[in-house]
Formats: C-alpha cells, structure tokens, sequence
C-alpha cells in the first residue's frame, strides 16, 4: 500500500527525533518529581489520583480550544474501562518503582516491557516467535540479572518486582490499546484512560490522603502537566517519523534518569547498572529493528499496530509501548 501524499509530506524524520527527545525529558522529569513527591510525603495513592486527574482538565480544554471535543464520543466505554483498569496497575507500579529505588534502575527495568511483549506474544497468542527475538529475551533477562545484582549491592525487592511488573502490564496494556484503536481517536484513549484511572484510583485517596506543603502541591501539578505534555509529544513524533526511527530516541531516558538523580539526590549509578543495562537497551534495539522489518515484509497493517503500541507510551519511558 503507498502512503497518502498527505503521509507522505507529514513524514520530517528530524522533527520526530527532536519531538522525541523532549518527550523522554518530560517523562523523566515526570519521574524525577514522582520520587521528589515521595520524598515530601506524598502517598502513592495520591500520586496515582493526582496524575491522572490532572490531565483530564488539560485535554479537555485542549480539545474544547481546537474544536475536537468530538473524538470524545465512543461506543465502546467498557473497552476503555478495562484498559484504565489495567493501566492503573501500572501506574501504580511505575510510581512504585520510582519512589522505591534510583532513577536510573527504575528507568532501566521500563525497558524491559518489548520482552514481555514478545513472551505474551509467543505464550499468550500463539503467533510464531523467530530466532532472533528469542535470542533478545535471553539477552534482556541475562541484563535484568545483571541490574539485580543479587550478590552486589542491595536493591530493594519490592521496588525490583515494581518494576519488573510495569514492564508485564505495559506490554499487555499495548495490546488493549491496539484494539482500542481500530475505532478510537488516540487522545481519546488517552483522555479515557485519564479519566478512568483518576476514578480508580480515587477510591484509595481518601484513606491516605493528607495535607501537604505548598512545594509539595507545586510538585504534583508538575507531575500532571509533564505526564501529559509528553504523552502529545509522543503522539506528535509518531505523526512525523515511523516507530522504527523514534523509538530508539526513548533510551536517552537513561542519560536524564542519570542526570536528576545525581543533581538531585547525589546518586551516580552503580557498577552493575553500567553492565546490564546496555544488554536490556540491545534487546530491546534488536526486537524493535525486527518487528520494524518483519511489518515492512510482511503486512502493511503491521506497522500501523506498531504505532499505535508505541502512541500511547505513557509514565515509562523505553521503547515500550508505553501504556500506562
């Protein structure tokens, strides 16, 4: 199938590139200010409420400012229920794994969400699996092995298993969402899921909800503007550039991980996480490469599933289909 010419003159790989670089810094900066919260005594039910609830108002005026309140208008509300549900775990797991262990580890173990997408994939579904992705399983767990360095330093295993678990259900949420959007608008998925998710998680917020200082509230309407500035900088970079071109951009969360967490907390990464993550963003580079090549060869929708996969990478920056 040849693209639209109006695919065709929307395609600048350079915009993209640049367009996602700015997302993995909102990202991490969303996370820097997570643990930041965490550290002004900010619960974790409130900063999953508070993200969630702030994008909604935000997308809304921006639909309701650019005549697009339209998109808004589904059929298919329980789909979109299911998907809030299941991204709400995740969240919750990401905003875990932040508060619990160092930017940098936190941020690595979100690149392992294309493995599990490739064991659901194979496990799950049934689809036939190559060569070459079994071998970037073996090699992403063989780093994920590394980064725990079960002999080493010590990494707080509910903050390891956090982490691990917004990997396994950011991958199946990319599922939910490519379902999703063979008949929704993205930013209608997004706007749903927000809204959702802050009804979910409003449910625990009374119990551990408690009064904070000015700095600490400052910090949460930062968390809600930057989750959700990045989530349009991820869709704008998918519009000007294919998956296989922005996707590697997202391992530069990494260097900002890094970054914050030396400015911020003096942390500079340990031994192990120079060993292993390097492994974890090869496999992750290889699966990536392949599933770009095997949807160039094979179905001309495949790359279009890819997309869609990696549109809604929200609150985990790797080249994850980041959907929580």
């Amino acid at each position: 199938m040849t693209p639209s010419p109006r695919l065709q003159s929307q395609e600048n790989p350079l915009l993209a590139i640049g367009l996602r670089v700015l997302a993995m810094v909102m990202l991490s900066t969303m996370f820097m200010l997570v643990k930041l919260a965490g550290d002004h005594g900010v619960s974790i039910p409130e900063l999953l409420f508070w993200r969630q609830a702030m994008s909604v108002p935000m997308i809304f005026v921006w639909l309701l400012a650019t005549g697009n309140l339209g998109v808004l208008a589904t059929r298919r509300m329980g789909s979109h229920a299911g998907r809030a549900a299941s991204g709400t775990v995740g969240l919750l797991c990401n905003v875990s794994a932040a508060t619990l262990l160092p930017l940098p580890l936190q941020t690595t173990l979100g690149f392992t969400t294309p493995l599990f997408a490739v064991l659901i994939t194979a496990l799950v579904l049934r689809n036939k699996v190559g060569a070459w992705r079994w071998t970037a399983v073996v090699l992403g767990f063989a780093g994920v092995l590394v980064v725990a360095d079960p002999d080493g330093s010590y990494v707080p295993p509910l903050g390891l298993l956090a982490g691990l678990g917004a990997g396994v259900v950011v991958a199946t949420v990319s599922f939910q969402i490519r379902d999703l959007a063979r008949t929704e608008a993205p930013i209608a998925c997004v706007f749903w899921f927000a809204a959702y998710g802050s009804l979910f998680a409003a449910v625990l917020t009374p119990l551990y909800a408690r009064q904070h200082t000015l700095v600490a509230w400052l910090i949460l309407a930062a968390i809600g503007f930057s989750g959700t500035f990045a989530q349009f900088l991820i869709t704008a970079s998918l519009r000007h550039g294919q998956v296989a071109t922005v996707v590697i951009i997202d391992y530069t969360a990494l260097v900002w991980a890094m970054l914050y967490g030396w400015l911020i907390w003096d942390e500079l990464p340990p031994q192990h996480i120079w060993l292993g993550a390097p492994l974890i963003i090869a496999a992750g580079t290889i699966i990536t490469l392949r599933e770009h090549y095997l949807s160039r060869h094979i179905s001309p929708t495949s790359a279009m599933d890819s997309s869609v996969m990696e549109e809604f990478a929200e609150d985990n920056p790797a080249p994850q289909a980041k959907g929580t």
